[in-house]
């Protein structure tokens, strides 16, 4: 197996492909492609999908294959800048000032407590002062509010930062970024603009079968074939959930545990849990397939 290369750009879409992989991801041509772009051009790559389908995982594939660091914002509602950027340690500043000398004036102090011993970085800002190779994953931006994607703006047109009580932090290494959404709202124009964009679905069944066999050592052939469509089957359900690639893994390993060689209507029945997490979505799996419940 080819190992990372501390941070050494992809040669070709190919090479990208056959590294991710390495990693244990199996990349299509599309995205192998893109994940190439991304590099070259030095744009962040846009990943948009339904929940489930590997747009985080590529990342941290990505992050694998080339030797990066990986560096994570999780976005959510009220995500703000002091958690996304940086903020200064207020109650380590007071301690300062109630230890401060009583002959020392409020300037000196205040030079004193906003200094980079007292600077809180965030992933933003993280990412922007390594100087190591560096893969910046913004996680669901689509749950932060659209105020944030200005931020965001801000920083990737010019991967700098000003803090005004230590100046301007400019990147010596621009981090590789992706950007995932599930969709659950349109991201600004403005914001794609600046991006690649990538949609992922779930993989066809040849493909996720694949995936399982790679991702599970020991699960035979048929069972993998049996087990992906049975996924299929269950996602075309009208489900509040549908079962993620992790979870198609996650159901291979459960049935090599229990040592089954086959996926019958019965052996689906008693594991369905670990693929489907709502009992809506059991009920109507077990009524649709016709498990007998």
């Amino acid at each position: 197996m080819q190992g990372a290369r501390d941070g050494r750009a992809f040669d070709s879409p190919g090479d990208a492909a056959e590294r991710l992989a390495d990693a244990g991801y199996l990349a299509d041509e599309s995205i192998a492609t893109t994940v190439y772009l991304a590099q070259e051009l030095g744009k962040p790559l846009l990943v948009e999908g339904p929940a489930g389908v590997g747009k985080t995982q590529l990342a941290k594939a990505v992050a694998a294959a080339t030797g990066a660091e990986l560096i994570r914002l999780q976005c959510y509602e009220g995500l703000d800048e002091a958690r996304a950027l940086y903020e200064f340690n207020y109650k380590k500043q007071l301690l300062a000032i109630q230890a401060a000398p009583a002959d020392r004036t409020w300037r000196e102090t205040h030079d004193d407590i906003f200094t980079e011993e007292f600077l809180l970085e965030r992933p933003l800002l993280a990412a922007i002062r390594r100087d190591g190779p560096t893969v910046l994953l913004i996680d669901e931006a689509d749950k932060a509010d659209v105020e944030m994607e200005g931020l965001l703006l801000e920083v990737l047109s010019d991967f700098q930062v000003t803090i005004p009580e230590l100046g301007t932090v400019t990147a010596v290494r621009r981090p590789f970024v992706v950007i995932t959404s599930n969709a659950a709202r349109e991201l600004s124009e403005a914001l794609k603009r600046r991006c690649l964009y990538l949609h992922m679905d779930y993989p066809t069944p040849e493909r996720e079968r694949q995936i399982v066999l790679a991702q599970v050592p020991g699960v035979r052939e048929r069972l993998a074939e049996q087990l992906v469509r049975t996924v299929a089957a269950l996602r075309a359900l009208e489900i509040k959930k549908a079962p993620s690639i992790a979870e198609t893994v996650d159901w291979a390993r459960t049935l090599l545990a229990l040592g089954a060689d086959e996926l019958d209507d019965a052996t689906v029945a008693r594991t369905l849990g670990v693929v489907l997490k709502h009992v809506s979505d059991q009920e109507r799996a077990v009524k649709e397939l016709g498990l007998g419940g």
